[in-house]
């Protein structure tokens, strides 16, 4: 009776798992690229937590205190939020002349950064000129359009009045709490318009041309062709430009303290932060109260912007 015996199959080896893997990619850098890409990961951690969340939760543990600086830290409870809310006249004119910002921004220099973008898209004759025509206020801080503000809209020697003949009997455009903020307003949003058109100019650039030329061929006007098959192609970019207009609304700071330091009219959230904080008060546990307020409002946008990309991406 003959055995038979079955050949020998070579058995293939094991894949190799992630674990092993990270390890042989470590195993390439010596003790000295492991130490220095350690210190370039830890300098800008540290400095993140120590610069970012360290004084931002100090500001939360402080908002709940009387502290200034001086004396003490004694816990107040909520004491700072119902004052703010209740005696403190100056926050409610700074919510509004922020939300006021915030729409102006909008409503008004978003659409016109995007006018602007369609025009010299459309290659029109010292398109470049036109282009940095526009986009100069951006490359000028806010505080240096505040300065430029003040030459122009100055009770004693503005240029603005000088323009409207009214030299014997100017109008106070910084000075009236009722007509100052419009002003600034201006300014702002003659700034900001050029920024969004930079924004949508590269976005516009970015478009098929084909898509285009698909639906002037099936009979589409130059106005259904942009928003119908241009506009949505801009999504990405429409998300930038709101995730910017609500930063520009609620960090604006610099123009108004130039000009006249955010009061009578121009209270800003963020002044108020400074004023308190390090002004002659120097109500460190009321400002940061004002501060955290100011990190909530912020934190409703970035969670609802968070929230709407989520969702883009599970579809």
């Amino acid at each position: 009776m003959t055995s038979t015996s079955s050949p020998l199959t070579a058995e293939a080896p094991p894949p190799q798992t992630e674990p092993v893997r990270g390890r042989r990619r470590l195993s390439r850098f010596t003790a000295r690229d492991i130490v220095i890409l350690s210190v370039l990961l830890a300098i800008p951690i540290l400095l993140e937590v120590a610069l970012i969340w360290g004084t931002t939760l100090a500001s939360i543990g402080l908002s709940f205190t009387n502290y200034n600086g001086v004396t003490a830290i004694k816990g107040v409870g909520l004491r700072n939020y119902e004052q703010i809310f209740t005696i403190y006249e100056p926050f409610w004119r700074a919510v509004r002349n922020n939300v006021l910002w915030l729409t102006l921004l909008g409503v008004v220099a978003t659409p016109l950064g995007l006018f602007l973008a369609v025009l010299l898209d459309r290659k029109i004759r010292f398109s470049r000129f036109y282009q940095s025509v526009f986009y100069m206020p951006v490359v000028l801080s806010l505080a240096v359009v505040g300065f430029i503000a003040q030459l122009i809209y100055s009770h004693d020697y503005g240029v603005l009045n000088s323009v409207l003949g009214r030299t014997s009997d100017p109008i106070d455009w910084i000075g009236d709490p009722h007509i100052n903020i419009w002003a600034v307003m201006v300014m702002v949003i003659w700034r900001h318009a050029g920024y969004v058109m930079i924004l949508y100019l590269a976005g516009l650039k970015s478009v098929d041309p084909a898509l285009k030329e698909a639906a002037l061929i099936d009979g589409a006007t130059e106005r259904q062709t942009f928003f119908k098959v241009v506009f949505p192609t801009l999504r990405p970019i429409n998300i930038i430009v709101l995730v910017i207009t609500v930063i520009e609304a609620l960090r604006a700071f610099d123009i108004v303290y130039a000009i006249n330091e955010g009061r009578n009219g121009l209270e800003l959230l963020s002044v108020l932060v400074t004023q308190n904080i390090v002004g002659e008060a120097s109500r460190i546990g009321f400002g940061s109260a004002i501060a955290v307020l100011l990190l909530i409002t912020s934190m409703g946008f970035v969670i609802a912007y968070l929230t709407q990309v989520i969702r883009e991406e599970r579809r």
